[in-house]
């Protein structure tokens, strides 16, 4: 074997699998070596040659090797800054400089090849669905975010036919965590949402395999939340548009995994630790499920089975098992943290696993997008994670009730802080926040009470709110020109208050009256102002005269994600 083919796979030459990117003036791995054919042999000279182009003729430039969304060009031309003299002898020192050289070469080399087999085999891993118009087109913009993790109970794999019906192929929203994300990074709130909770299920425009678009119909009146995925051909795209409904929250991803991530990231991460003040059996026979008291490490088969558990629970329910989640949750991240980050087999290992179990929505489907979202949340520290259920009471429609609605008087305070981005960690700066944007969307001219035109619509609010609302601006406020328009459409998550931009001097002069806070003023895009502003009384709205503002505080079970699970 010659100098020329010596190392060569394919008639590719090494030295050439290395381009110069011209970003950062460092020299990168080009694994396409067969991609174009091999140049002709030419003799070494032993005096130097004339310049010139090289043999095979010339060379396109090197273009930017990363494309725009962070994933890595495979394919590229290659370095054209290939010697092509025979260097003067080297001395026995240099010789030793250049075999340490070629070796260090040698490992770049393997570890280059490495990452990018992995950055392959990620990509591969990682499942996409096409949502259509719900959703962001960006990884994370500026502002808050919120990103619905669904848990998808789908029984297929081996040994989950023991959680329930292996002939549901699609699966259920069965555990779905609200993730909601500070706009300024500093914090984050965890909201999980019972698959019981009854709610109502919007009309959803799917996407099918073939490009065309179908429109699944929505619940008529309330159903299951977990039917929000999977029935008549739901997409994760209706369960977030269902979230948003819900909420009030705009979702921007999703992200859904199935009873094997439990399984495989548990075991890759080696293990969570979980605590309980006394042992826990499954007696239902369908799983192998004994736990001591105290301090146990459950991975794999164990780990999943002690998250579908609900027997041996306080009261054998979807609430106190959603309870023991957020604990293992919790437990997962600071492992995550404090053991996995710093190796990074153990991190190929985590990435592997949940990419394998892994659907994403489109905007956010490779693995570069993932890692821009993945350091955007690593961010926070893991006391100013809030995590929390959604304050709920028994159904009462329900003789004996077996399914749950949002609390009246709690849901709603919850909502307006995520919509206000008011943290649960660290009230004191948001609400400054708040204040400062209330006053800077309320600053402005008035109209007089005289001037105000307006329809009230009860969305949420009170029996006969909208009504004494009415009453209460004409004759108290001197709001003449305001008219009762009875229930609204569909009901509202918090009061609104929509405008035009020519109306903002009567909206502000409303807004005063009636206390209503920024998160409640929607001003439209379109000028239009001949008409009467819309208020859409929601579950915040008490009476009249009392202000409509963002709570500073809401009394629910909370607890964050440093808590560790076993104390001591």
């Amino acid at each position: 074997m010659d100098g020329q083919s010596r190392g060569r796979a394919e008639g590719a030459d090494p030295a050439d699998q290395w381009v110069l990117n011209p970003q950062t003036g460092e020299y990168e791995l080009r694994l396409d070596g067969a991609a174009q054919p091999p140049k002709p042999s030419v003799p070494r000279q032993r005096t130097p040659q004339a310049p010139g182009p090289r043999p095979g003729g010339p060379r396109e430039p090197d273009p930017d090797p990363r494309d725009r969304d962070g994933d890595p060009a495979p394919d590229g031309p290659r370095d054209s800054h290939r010697r092509t003299r025979r260097q003067p002898k080297r001395s026995g020192r240099r010789k030793a400089l250049m075999w340490t050289g070629g070796v260090m070469g040698l490992v770049l080399v393997g570890g280059s090849a490495f990452a990018y087999y992995w950055w392959d085999r990620l990509g591969g891993n990682i499942d996409t669905v096409d949502i259509g118009d719900v959703g962001s087109d960006t990884v994370l913009g500026d502002g808050p975010a919120n990103i619905l993790v669904i848990g998808n109970d789908v029984r297929t794999g081996k040994g989950n036919e023991a959680y329930g019906n292996r002939d549901n192929v699609t699966g259920h929203a069965d555990t779905t965590l609200l993730f909601h994300v500070a706009g300024d990074r500093s914090n984050a709130t965890v909201v999980s949402i019972p698959r019981d909770l009854m709610t109502e299920i919007p009309d959803c425009e799917t996407r099918k395999s073939d490009g065309s678009t179908k429109t699944v119909p929505g619940s008529e009146g309330t159903t299951r939340f977990n039917e929000s995925y999977g029935v008549e051909g739901r997409d994760p795209g209706c369960t977030m548009r269902t979230v948003e409904q819900l909420t009030g929250l705009d979702v921007d991803h999703f992200m859904m995994f199935d009873f094997n991530a439990v399984k495989t990231l548990s075991t890759a991460v080696g293990g969570v630790e979980v605590c309980l003040e006394q042992p826990l059996k499954d007696t239902s026979g369908g799983t192998e499920l004994d736990l001591p008291a105290g301090k146990s490490t459950i991975q794999g088969e164990e780990a999943l089975s002690f998250l579908r558990n609900r027997h041996g629970l306080k009261n054998e329910s979807d609430l106190d098992r959603i309870g023991m989640q957020q604990k293992f949750v919790a437990s997962m991240l600071r492992r995550l943290k404090e053991d996995t980050l710093g190796s990074p087999t153990k991190m190929l290992d985590v990435a592997d696993a949940a990419t394998k179990s892994l659907t994403v929505d489109k905007a956010i489907g490779s693995p570069g997008k993932l890692l821009t979202l993945a350091k955007e949340l690593g961010k926070i520290d893991l006391k100013n994670i809030t995590l929390m259920t959604l304050p709920v009471v028994d159904n009462p429609d329900e003789p004996r009730p077996v399914t749950v609605v949002p609390d009246p008087a709690k849901a709603p305070q919850v909502f307006s802080m995520l919509q206000d981005d008011v943290s649960f960690t660290e009230v004191k700066k948001q609400k400054k926040k708040a204040k400062d944007k209330q006053d800077a969307l309320l600053k402005g001219a008035r109209a007089e009470a005289s001037a105000v035109r307006v329809d009230v619509l009860n969305g949420g609010g009170p029996q006969g709110a909208a009504g004494e609302t009415v009453t209460w601006l004409q004759n108290s406020q001197g709001v003449s020109r305001s008219a009762n328009q009875g229930n609204a459409p569909a009901k509202v998550s918090r009061t609104q208050l929509v405008y035009a931009p020519d109306q903002a001097d009567q909206a502000r002069k409303l807004a005063d009256l009636m206390g209503l806070p920024a998160a409640a003023m929607k001003p439209t895009a379109e000028a239009g102002g001949d008409g009467p502003m819309t208020l859409t009384l929601g579950p915040d709205f008490t009476k009249a005269g009392v202000p409509v503002a963002t709570p500073e505080k809401v009394d629910v079970p909370q607890s964050r994600a440093d808590e560790k699970m076993c104390k001591g």
